[in-house]
């Protein structure tokens, strides 16, 4: 959804729940209500009076009285009915109970109230940096540059608002992560420095702070990024960025036992099906494998196992063959120290059932994944009939997506297949 429709929707959602709000008000004060006690007083009394009148007719035919006698007590009754409507005719008019002119001032008022509020309270650029921030980075390449501009206004309006009110921390916060979505680092650290110093206790913005750190230092962890990661987990400990880059780190010092232990903290705090939560889980479950196996990598297609433990363990007929390549434009990005990730995954952004290893400078690799390749053993290639596959060449080294790594994929790909091409031709945003 672009930016025009994410704020149209925005305004109109509050206009309708200001219009309900003034639904409920506005009919009772705006109804002249009439004190109806004496109407239904009225309305009892001639059920009584028909009810007596049945049972002296009921009397009459049973013998019990006389005609006389029934005409005597049919005229008392009718009299008495009279008597009691005659006087509640003659009540005062009736009172109006709801003010119209409170009716009216609400009605002007309560709107307008609610606007200002927000612009004074509120923070407006917040919907445009959501917006921005969810519609921007999954546009492809070719609408790029009209999103680029989308961010270019909002930082400018940010900019201003930092300018005017220079001690504001949230507008530095709000700044430094629109320039890390652009992945503009530089100004995305200047930014959270300017944060950390007016809200030194927000965890999100010191772990942010050493997102920007690690960045623009060829990506490097160890040292001052971390002391501000493990300083944002002691203020919170479910700060997911923090347990992100926590967990990153441990995996490239080889603490696998550490890493899956910051994963799967992160995991918890993720919706399930979301495909973040999906790559986190697939490098939780990467440490806790690479941990109990003291392995340093998933399994390497260069290295097989040997041949009578593979048939032992793999069901006739469940393997996928293939190879991976990398797109020519794609090729002057690779490094020696990149890694070469595949994953079989069940469905969009489904668990990981199957994984590779192996070096990004093995490309073009050819490859065979089947059930010795399972992420879990309980839940191996053979039990499907089709998966995704997803070639990642990670520029951390981790198997957890991250911005700047490459990819390609493959849907409904049938367990069972061969001569598959993955081609490796898209970038992360």
């Amino acid at each position: 959804m672009n930016l025009f429709w994410t704020v149209s929707l925005f305004w109109i959602a509050a206009v309708v729940c200001i219009a309900l709000a003034l639904a409920f008000v506005l009919p009772t004060l705006l109804r002249a209500r009439t004190v109806a006690g004496k109407a239904v007083r009225r309305d009892v009394n001639i059920a009584v009076y028909r009810d007596q009148m049945k049972e002296i007719e009921a009397d009459r035919s049973n013998g019990l009285i006389s005609e006389a006698q029934f005409q005597t007590a049919k005229l008392e009754l009718e009299a008495r009915l009279a008597d009691d409507a005659l006087t509640l005719d003659e009540s005062p008019e009736p009172s109006h109970v709801g003010s119209r002119k409170l009716g009216y001032t609400l009605g002007a008022v309560l709107p307008v109230a609610a606007f200002g509020l927000y612009f004074w309270l509120g923070n407006p650029t917040s919907l445009i940096a959501i917006a921005d921030a969810q519609s921007g980075p999954a546009q492809p390449a070719m609408t790029a540059a009209p999103g680029e501009h989308d961010f270019t206004k909002l930082i400018q309006k940010i900019e201003e608002k930092t300018q005017a009110y220079p001690d504001d921390g949230e507008a530095w916060t709000m700044l430094a992560k629109t320039y890390a979505a652009i992945e503009r680092w530089p100004e995305a650290l200047q930014a959270f420095e300017k944060a950390i110093k007016l809200l030194p206790q927000d965890a999100s913005v010191l772990s942010g702070y050493a997102e920007a750190l690690a960045i623009t230092n060829n990506r490097v962890l160890t040292g001052r990024p971390m002391e501000w990661v493990r300083k944002a987990l002691e203020i919170d400990p479910e700060d997911m960025k923090g347990l992100e880059l926590a967990g990153i780190n441990a995996h490239q010092e080889k603490n696998f036992a550490q890493a899956g232990n910051y994963f799967k903290r992160l995991h918890l705090l993720l919706p399930p099906e979301s495909p973040y939560a999906q790559d986190i889980l697939a490098a939780q479950k990467e440490a806790e494998r690479l941990a109990q196996t003291g392995m340093t990598g998933l399994g390497n297609p260069a290295n097989p196992p040997p041949a009578d433990d593979k048939t032992a363990s793999v069901a006739p007929g469940a393997a996928i063959m293939g190879s991976i390549d990398i797109a020519p434009a794609l090729k002057s990005r690779l490094a020696d120290t990149d890694v070469l990730f595949l994953f079989a995954r069940t469905g969009q952004g489904g668990p990981p059932v199957a994984a590779i290893r192996a070096s990004a400078s093995q490309l073009p690799l050819e490859f065979e994944l089947d059930d010795s390749t399972a992420m879990n053993p309980g839940n191996t290639l053979s039990q499907h009939k089709q998966v995704m596959l997803v070639a990642r060449v990670s520029k951390s080294g981790n198997p957890m997506a991250q911005p700047g790594d490459l990819e390609g994929t493959v849907a409904n790909v049938k367990v069972g297949a061969t001569g598959v091409k993955i081609m490796i031709d898209q970038t992360r945003p």
